[in-house]
């Protein structure tokens, strides 16, 4: 295991490695710096194993690029915690933060349709692709994955019920996100990206959906679990 830094060097070598360095050898773990296109090259070659410390552009840029090489930036969410714990920042790629919502923490209620109508308008109205936008704008159809905004609303709200032992919201995030891939991965209904990364050049008009029938799909799945029963099983923390 190794921590790959293509950030200043000056921070982690003169400060913290200096201060971890022992228990750095006791885990069998080693630390270098690199410039970030030997960084890029590393990344593409190897077969993982490492911890990549980057700036914030640089790591902007090859985040993108590593979601996109496993089908689709809009499969990438990404969190930010505070080292006690106890605040966190969860957001779409390219997304504006989404903030931690206590209304339903509070009231201890979760109503799955209220939610998920409330995300269609939030992704068509101030959607992050910009291109999709326009199109909607047009009256045209769009088919763009709403699956790394959704989770980024889940797992901030999963952290505000571990704050609150809310355990009503923390089952609906884990139900609700476990929706949203059981629709791709065993129904097949999918936005046009994801269903390019299967079919490529033969992609077909009935291979992918626009995006409220995905939300729809999503929205159908998640109401029929709170009817019958929990039936997903789901990884939170």
């Amino acid at each position: 295991m190794s921590l790959l830094s293509s950030a200043s060097p000056c921070i982690l070598q003169t400060c913290q490695y200096r201060e971890y360095k022992t228990l750095f050898e006791q885990a069998g773990i080693y630390y270098q710096h690199r410039l970030i296109d030997d960084m890029v090259a590393q990344a593409i070659k190897s077969s993982g194993g490492f911890v990549w410390a980057t700036k914030n552009y640089d790591g902007d840029v090859q985040s993108d690029i590593l979601a996109q090489g496993f089908g689709s930036l809009g499969m990438m969410t990404s969190e930010l915690i505070t080292p006690d714990g106890k605040i966190i920042e969860s957001e779409a790629a390219h997304g504006k933060p989404i903030p931690q919502t206590p209304c339903m923490a509070s009231a201890h209620v979760a109503n799955p349709n209220s939610f998920i109508f409330i995300l269609r308008h939030v992704w068509l109205i101030i959607g992050t692709v910009t291109r999709h936008y326009r199109e909607f704008q047009k009256g045209n159809e769009t088919s763009t994955n709403p699956v790394a905004s959704i989770f980024a609303w889940t797992r901030g709200l999963l952290h505000r019920a571990k704050l609150d032992e809310n355990d009503l919201l923390r089952d609906f995030c884990v139900d609700l996100e476990a929706a949203c891939l059981e629709v791709i991965d065993d129904d097949g209904i999918m936005t046009k990206d994801l269903a390019l990364a299967i079919y490529g050049k033969d992609i077909k008009r009935e291979h992918w959906v626009v995006t409220d029938a995905y939300l729809d799909a999503v929205n159908v799945s998640v109401a029929l679990n709170f009817v019958f029963g929990r039936s997903f099983t789901f990884y939170y923390y």
